[in-house]
């Protein structure tokens, strides 16, 4: 089983946006790069990372910079290693933890920024909307 220890080690956020004037409509990008994957002598392997949140217009900037450490089984983490040098894509587990924990941050700096956070906020249908849609299973094909 893997197991992954994820680890900020920089962080970054300024708002650009003037504190009294409305947020405008906005767009926000993520993104999320695994910078490289190294093997360590103890079997393990360490995976620095780097996350940035850009808002258009632009109000803000976030970045979070960090490690991640991933251990398992020997036959696990040479898979994952030759799997990286072979350019494929990092095992779901491994993009799952970082994301967790960087987007929780990110959400937390948000708040202090007093910016919107970066990932969507869930929507509340309207009244309208509510009644539009039938409650219960759709069993259409």
């Amino acid at each position: 089983m893997i197991r992954v220890n994820v680890l900020i080690t920089n962080v970054s956020g300024e708002r650009f946006w003037d504190i009294r004037k409305p947020i405008p409509p906005i767009q926000i990008n993520t993104n999320l790069n695994l910078v490289e994957v190294e093997k360590k002598p103890d079997d393990t392997l360490e995976v620095p990372f780097v996350l940035t949140v850009n808002y258009n217009p632009s109000i803000a900037q976030i970045s979070l910079k960090g490690r991640a450490y991933v251990a398992g089984s020997k036959d696990e983490i040479t898979k994952i290693y030759e799997d990286y040098k072979d350019k494929k894509p990092p095992p779901p587990v491994l993009v799952q933890s970082i994301s967790n924990v960087v987007f929780v941050e990110s959400v937390i700096i948000s708040r202090t920024l007093n910016i919107p956070p970066p990932i969507p906020l869930p929507q509340i249908p309207t009244a309208k909307e509510a009644e539009k849609k039938p409650s219960g299973v759709d069993y259409t094909a």
